[in-house]
C-alpha cells in the first residue's frame, strides 16, 4: 500500500511514508470490511462516518509538516486511524470526537494498539481542546463550510493548521501557518470528506 499507492502518487515525507507502512489499518477497520482495509479508499465505520482513504490521510499528514516533538490536534477522529498516523511521527496528539460512541471504541483500539502519546476524549471538535493548547499542528478530519475562528487561537506560533474546507463537491484542503499574528493562507487539493457537525448535529 504505502509504495503503490502513496509513495506511488508523490507522498515523499518518509516519516509520513514509514507511518503508513506500519499502522494497521485492518485494525481501524469494520470486520466486514476486512477485504478492503488496504485499498485507497474510503471505507464506513458507522454512524455515516468513514476511515478516509490511505493517499488522502498520508497527504493531510505531509501538509501538516509534522515534527518528533509537535503537539498535534487532530479534530474528527472517527476510527482513530488518523490519529495512530500522527501519533508514529509526532510527542502527542489530542484526538476529539464529537460522537461518544465512535471516540469510546477509537480510543479502546489505540490503547489496544499501544498508542500511549495519543488522547482521546468526546466533544465537539469546533471548540478544539483549550486545557491543552497551544498546538504546533491542527488536523481536521472533517470538513466545515469554514474553519472556526477558535481553533486558530490554539494554533501556536509556527503552527500549522490542515483542512478540508467547504460543502459536498467543492471542498479543498487548504493548509494556514501562523507567524505571530498574521496567519498565511494556501489552498491545495480538491477532496469530499464528511462534514464537521456540531453538537446540535450529534444529537
Amino acid at each position: 500500500m504505502a509504495r503503490q499507492q502513496i509513495a506511488g502518487r508523490g507522498i515523499r515525507d518518509p516519516e509520513v511514508l514509514e507511518a503508513m507502512r506500519v499502522v494497521p489499518r485492518h485494525e481501524f477497520v469494520p470486520p466486514e470490511f476486512l477485504d478492503q482495509a488496504y485499498a485507497d479508499q474510503p471505507l464506513p465505520i458507522g454512524y455515516e462516518q468513514t476511515i478516509s482513504q490511505p493517499y488522502i490521510v498520508a497527504y493531510m499528514t505531509e501538509a501538516l509538516e509534522p515534527d518528533p516533538d509537535d503537539r498535534v490536534l487532530e479534530v474528527g477522529t472517527g476510527s482513530g486511524y488518523q490519529a495512530a498516523v500522527l501519533a508514529e511521527i509526532v510527542a502527542r496528539v489530542y484526538a476529539v470526537e464529537i460522537l461518544p460512541w465512535l471516540a469510546v471504541r477509537a480510543g479502546r483500539t489505540l490503547r489496544r494498539l499501544a498508542y500511549r502519546n495519543v488522547h482521546v476524549i468526546a466533544a465537539d471538535g469546533r471548540q478544539g481542546w483549550p486545557r491543552a493548547a497551544p498546538f504546533d499542528g491542527i488536523l481536521l478530519a472533517a470538513a466545515p463550510p469554514e474553519v472556526p475562528l477558535v481553533l486558530f487561537d490554539q494554533l501556536a506560533d509556527g503552527g500549522r493548521l490542515v483542512a478540508p474546507v467547504g460543502r459536498g463537491f467543492t471542498q479543498r484542503v487548504v493548509r494556514w501557518r501562523r507567524s505571530g499574528r498574521a496567519l498565511e493562507r494556501e489552498e491545495l487539493i480538491g477532496v469530499r470528506f464528511v462534514p464537521l457537525t456540531s453538537e446540535a448535529g450529534a444529537r
